[in-house]
């Protein structure tokens, strides 16, 4: 019982460098699965061809995705340090510099605003930028092709299945304390 009243203390950069690995690791090992599972779901009328290597385009929404939640769960000036570190983190993994980063997760949220407006929910934000981002309009029963919107029922079941992506904030601060000094 002691040992769970006793919290680790992380920092921004170490938390950072966690936060990285999990997702980087989580969407790399998981993303053919979920290709799979976007293939076969029913709402397609037509086998989704989706290219192969588009596990980045995969990473970049999970990543966006729980960038939007830091300030649910951090001050605004932690935050913002913390993102300031995931990005210096995945700039190094990809070889771009923090701006070129910075820039393409900034085009990312634009794009997921852009087709979840007028909603604010993140999970159906990212439900419907995977959508979008892999093209899978022309797969699916015409009714839906001519409006252009995603089935209901397979955004339903992306949103399961995105869940499974978003960090869970709750468990770390059961283990970790945040420690800026």
């Amino acid at each position: 019982m002691l040992g769970s009243l006793i919290k680790r203390k992380i920092g921004a950069e170490k938390l950072a460098n966690v936060f990285v690995n999990s997702i980087f690791e989580i969407t790399e090992n998981s993303f053919d699965t979920i290709q799979e599972m976007i293939i076969e779901d029913p709402a397609f009328v037509y086998i989704p061809n989706m290219k192969e290597n588009s596990s980045d385009k995969f990473l970049l929404i999970v990543t966006v995705g729980n960038l939007n939640f830091l300030t649910d769960h951090f001050e605004v000036e932690e935050a913002a340090e913390i993102r300031k570190f995931i990005i210096e983190k995945f700039a190094n993994i990809y070889e771009m510099t923090f701006r070129d980063f910075e820039d393409l997760l900034n085009e990312t949220a634009s794009s997921i605003s852009k087709v979840n407006h007028p909603s604010k929910n993140v999970l159906y934000g990212m439900s419907k930028a995977v959508f979008h981002e892999f093209e899978l309009n022309d797969y699916q029963e015409d009714y839906f092709k001519n409006m252009k919107t995603p089935n209901p029922l397979f955004l339903k079941r992306m949103d399961e299945l995105m869940s499974n992506f978003l960090w869970d904030w709750d468990q770390f601060f059961r283990k970790y304390k945040l420690n800026l000094n």
